[in-house]
């Protein structure tokens, strides 16, 4: 299975000057690459919006460790996950009854992201946002594991 992860922007923002060890354990693992093992590396599931969002709020961000870096290796390594909007039209067709939606708790940009984490292989997301982080854990069919703080993700295993 691969070991994908998605990380929501308001976790990004901060890896630039990130003085948090958890955080500089994480960007570790992220930006760790073996070409000779692949099944160990790190995956990052993005969209086209997260990845606009994870610009509009780093790209000033001079850091080898920003998330604009890590994307920019992760994609030269292939290990860039990128989900399309037609996939996540397409989940949000098929899974996105009124019934569920009238349930949701996160703001609409929020809602897009949500079809990014449940076609993951692992479904593993970190965000600071509850409402997000409850709509996940609460999405009916699916089992995921969401976490404010790295250490409470077991991504790296």
């Amino acid at each position: 299975m691969r070991k994908d992860i998605f990380i929501d922007n308001n976790i990004a923002k901060n890896f630039a000057n990130a003085s948090d060890p958890e955080y500089q354990k994480l960007i570790q693992w992220l930006m760790a690459y073996n070409p000779d093992n692949k099944s160990e590396n790190a995956y990052l599931m993005v969209s086209n919006k997260l990845i606009a969002e994870y610009t509009r709020t780093c790209a000033a961000a001079w850091s080898k460790k920003s998330i604009v870096e890590i994307i920019k290796n992760m994609t030269m390594e292939k290990r860039l996950v990128r989900i399309t909007n037609e996939q996540i039209k397409d989940f949000k067709r098929k899974y996105f009854k009124k019934k569920v939606v009238k349930n949701f708790t996160c703001n609409k940009e929020d809602r897009e992201h949500i079809p990014v984490v449940l076609l993951s292989e692992r479904k593993y997301a970190l965000s600071l946002d509850d409402k997000f982080i409850n709509d996940l854990i609460k999405f009916p069919g699916f089992v995921v594991l969401a976490a404010e703080r790295p250490e409470n993700l077991p991504y790296n295993l």
